[in-house]
């Protein structure tokens, strides 16, 4: 008797069925394949069997990346698949009318648009994971938890960190810090717990929000020019705003409790910890003003200072003590391993030193590479005429402020990187104070649901059982009045 299908047997069966559809759509071309836009000589494949094609894997895809947390795929793999063949089919469509040279300009412009970003946030992350590498974080922890502060002042450092932080740090790191904090000393408050963690993402995003380096959509926002480096802070006090409303909501529900017994030791900052802070504040300097005054691209600035930080990173692995490991070896690695001395048999006494390379590869590869597949898909879709369409629907019908408040609320259950870029992809006509309030709405209202943006997934995964979907779902309406408040305050004070 045949075995029954596995798993990887469905999975090859579907990446087949795609492939004799694509197959398909080369042989078969009806007359209703393509339009020509008259006045952009664009071709409009939106009503096309390429287009709903396209939509079709977009959607598979991002159901996939919707349910990372029950089927433990890495978002990246199916994203990055949705986009390469997405380009297939954008690439068949144009060449079925004739033209070959379109989508290739397309897709190499989509392609170097990402190169910026990624090299950006590349060198960012290593800044960030070195610090965590150097005990940066880890001190302020641990200096955190000893203080003995009470339940609710633990509650408002924990948020009013995060919001300060996050502007430099990305919020998804801020978010697991604090609230790492939150989890070392509520111990068995369980409610404190939970709206303490709820506090740190919203606090996390909204900190993230009026500044290029919290968060990847107002990095994109500001490489793309739509705002410059200073008119973000202009965002501080709306984002002020989102986050103290429901924080002083949630705080009248925490424990009158004493702080919770700890056995945790002091940790300090490895040697150049504080070196390495300077060095990441001295980058972002470099990059404003190169970027500012000389008008070059942030990333010149970041990669400058990276170059720099490799080369402190030198002078640590040749000053730093090496530590010694003893133990039964089985596989060697040279990149990870310095030296060898003393080998005996299967037993070796390894000599490891501080190696920057390490910290490198300890970046977020999935989330670049998943950015790298959002970019690409989107860019897709709005070579097939989507965001085109998208844009006069949303935009020329609703106008650009109950637009721009939607687009927040969609980022809620959409990743805000391809909400983000869908709209600069669009680029609807918008003045400075209309592309500040898409880059507050897309910024804080990942912070409506725990899945709507990385600092809540990442600490569901950190507080599991008690921080939840259902349990930040409770909050939802007082971190909507927020959100509701913190664009009034943005009209209020920037106008529209």
């Amino acid at each position: 008797m045949k075995k029954l299908l596995t798993q990887h047997n469905y999975i090859s069966l579907l990446v087949l069925a795609l492939m004799l559809v694509l197959l398909a759509s080369m042989l078969y071309t009806p007359a209703w394949a393509f339009t020509v836009n008259k006045e952009q000589q664009d071709i409009d494949l939106t009503g096309s069997i390429f287009g709903y094609l396209s939509l079709l894997i977009f959607f598979v895809g991002y159901l996939f990346v919707l349910g990372e947390e029950f089927t433990r795929l890495r978002k990246s793999k199916p994203i990055i698949i949705a986009a390469g063949l997405i380009w297939l089919i954008v690439g068949i469509g144009y060449a079925v009318h004739g033209d070959t040279e379109t989508a290739g300009i397309a897709v190499r412009h989509n392609i170097l648009e990402y190169a910026e970003l990624f090299l950006f946030l590349l060198a960012a992350m290593t800044f960030i994971n070195m610090m965590e590498e150097r005990n940066v974080f880890a001190a302020l922890r641990s200096w955190l938890v000893l203080k003995n502060f009470s339940i609710l002042q633990i509650y408002w450092i924990t948020g009013t960190l995060a919001f300060f932080i996050s502007p430099l740090a990305d919020n998804l790191s801020t978010a697991l810090l604090m609230g790492a904090v939150v989890l070392a000393v509520g111990n068995n408050y369980t409610k404190f717990v939970t709206v303490g963690c709820i506090n740190v993402v919203v606090a996390a995003n909204a900190g993230g929000a009026f500044s290029p380096f919290g968060d990847i959509t107002t990095l994109m926002v500001w490489q793309k020019g739509t705002v410059q480096f200073e008119e973000f802070f202009n965002l501080f006090i709306p984002s002020l705003v989102n986050w103290l409303v429901p924080a002083l909501i949630m705080s009248f529900v925490i424990e009158k409790a004493p702080p919770a017994l700890n056995k945790e030791q002091q940790q300090n900052m490895k040697r150049g910890g504080s070196t390495v802070i300077l060095l990441f504040l001295m980058t972002i300097a470099v990059s404003v003003s190169a970027h500012s005054i000389l008008n070059l691209p942030p990333v010149l600035g970041m990669m400058t200072g990276l170059g720099v930080l490799k080369l402190y990173g030198y002078y640590l692995c040749q000053h730093e003590s090496p530590i010694i490991d003893h133990g039964h070896i089985h596989h060697h690695h040279k990149d990870n391993i310095q030296d060898m001395r003393n080998v005996r048999g299967d037993h070796t006494d390894v000599i490891r030193r501080f190696d920057i390379f390490n910290v490198v590869e300890r970046a977020s590869w999935d989330t670049l590479m998943f950015f790298y597949g959002v970019v690409l898909c989107v860019g897709g879709l709005s070579t097939l005429g989507y965001l085109a369409l998208l844009s006069d629907k949303l935009y020329g019908s609703l106008g650009t402020l109950w637009a721009n408040s939607l687009i927040g609320v969609l980022s809620a259950v959409i990743d805000n990187i391809p909400v983000m870029f869908a709209v600069l992809t669009m680029n609807p006509v918008m003045n400075t104070n209309e592309w500040l309030l898409v880059t507050l709405t897309t910024g804080v209202g990942g912070s409506l649901l725990s899945v709507g943006s990385a600092a809540g997934i990442a600490l569901m995964g950190q507080a599991q059982g008690t921080y939840t979907f259902i349990s930040h779902l409770k909050w939802s309406w007082a971190i909507a009045l927020g959100y509701v408040l913190s664009i009034f305050t943005h009209l209020w004070i920037n106008g529209t």
